[in-house]
């Protein structure tokens, strides 16, 4: 079976548990193992360990399947599967003691919101870390750290800090409920937190300074560009779920005082096929833009500046795209939409706090629009 059939055969139970998913304020325990053992948290780890090794196109579709059925538990897959792509950059022997357990689920946080202390071959890792997605689940956590040397910080030939992430056991690791929250409130994207845990220096990763040690082509695309992309594919299928929740009320709801159901409005047509073109539009110019950059990872060379800054644009148009047209959809459904019993008053929510990943933030038009401009440019972030 693949992937994607997995997905597809999950959807409707993952549908079913939605609301209690977000009642829950975390992907529950036997839906997360349910996930963990239909492979969709391992697609990106490489074959050699037991993962999928999917392309970046099957990955969005994938994402985007799970987000229609419910985009928090899309989200939690998404941080899971991007997570897991570390895999080929550790150690062999530390890639297999993370990786071994098919159940096994890592998540965390790439932002250098730690410290890392240098001591001998290991590091000892202290911090705290907010947006810690589907955390409660997993036996791994990741906390990106910049690095302290005899207390002086590393840095980057661009002068930025050096940081790397670290992974770590989830028993070492405090999770601290702060996710009450506008939407995705069944992510559990709560704060994480360290203190004094010693690991292996080789034991880390950074997608900045580091090779990746397997040859795939996945292992060529841009780790970053592959997260933007996650998120872009999780707002994409939260946006077709409320075209299709608009519809589903559009073609049943009639107005009152009017013999004429929602549907039959030339407004609400008009409104309608705007969002349509609108979203696919902008899933097609995230879809030519992937096959695009996996042809040239497939090609075995690094890919361009050019390419890397596409892909984040199209991540960003497709996430920004994708919550004006769920909000399309929310304001023609009228007052239905505003109980909480309604999916579109859900799928509104979370669409607006997926807007608020920095990798697919207002500032990604300006770094993309540099390089593509030809203007020189710091594009560590790419």
């Amino acid at each position: 079976m693949t992937i994607l059939s997995a997905a597809r055969d999950l959807a409707p139970t993952i549908a079913a548990r939605a609301a209690d998913t977000e009642a829950q304020r975390r992907l529950p325990a036997d839906l997360a193992l349910q996930i963990a053992d239909a492979g969709l948290f391992r697609m990106a780890v490489p074959l050699r360990l037991g993962g999928a090794e999917a392309s970046p196109a099957e990955i969005f579709t994938v994402l985007e399947t799970v987000a229609q059925a419910d985009a928090a538990t899309g989200w939690c897959v998404m941080i899971a599967g991007t997570t897991a792509l570390a895999a080929a950059w550790l150690p062999e022997h530390h890639a297999e003691a993370v990786f071994a357990d098919p159940r096994a689920i890592t998540g965390g946080v790439f932002a250098p919101m730690g410290k890392a202390i240098v001591d001998g071959d290991d590091f000892i890792v202290s911090g705290r870390w907010a947006w810690a997605s589907g955390s409660a689940n997993c036996q791994w956590l990741i906390g990106g750290a910049v690095i302290l040397d005899d207390g002086v910080m590393r840095t980057l030939p661009n002068g930025a800090p050096d940081h790397r992430m670290m992974f770590m056991p989830a028993s070492q690791i405090e999770l601290i409920d702060t996710w009450d929250t506008l939407g995705m409130r069944g992510t559990g994207s709560g704060d994480m937190a360290a203190k004094d845990v010693r690991i292996p220096a080789d034991r880390s990763v950074s997608f900045m300074t580091d090779a990746p040690r397997d040859p795939g082509p996945l292992y060529s695309f841009p780790p970053f560009g592959l997260l933007a992309l996650g998120i872009a594919a999780v707002a994409s299928g939260n946006a077709l779920a409320a075209l299709a929740d608009f519809k589903a009320l559009a073609t049943a709801k009639k107005a009152a005082g009017s013999a004429r159901v929602l549907a039959e409005r030339g407004t609400v047509q008009t409104d309608y096929a705007k969002a349509e073109a609108s979203l696919h539009a902008a899933r097609a110019l995230a879809e030519v833009t992937i096959a695009r950059a996996w042809d040239e990872a497939k090609a075995g060379a690094a890919l361009s500046l050019e390419t890397r800054a596409r892909l984040r644009l199209a991540a960003t148009h497709l996430t920004r795209t994708a919550a004006e047209v769920t909000r399309t959809a929310y304001d023609m459904a009228g007052g239905t939409a505003v109980y909480s019993s309604h999916p579109l008053q859900r799928r509104l929510r979370d669409a607006e706090v997926a807007t608020q990943h920095m990798m697919i933030a207002p500032p990604t038009y300006e770094l993309t629009g540099r390089v593509l401009l030809g203007l020189p440019t710091d594009a560590t972030a790419l």
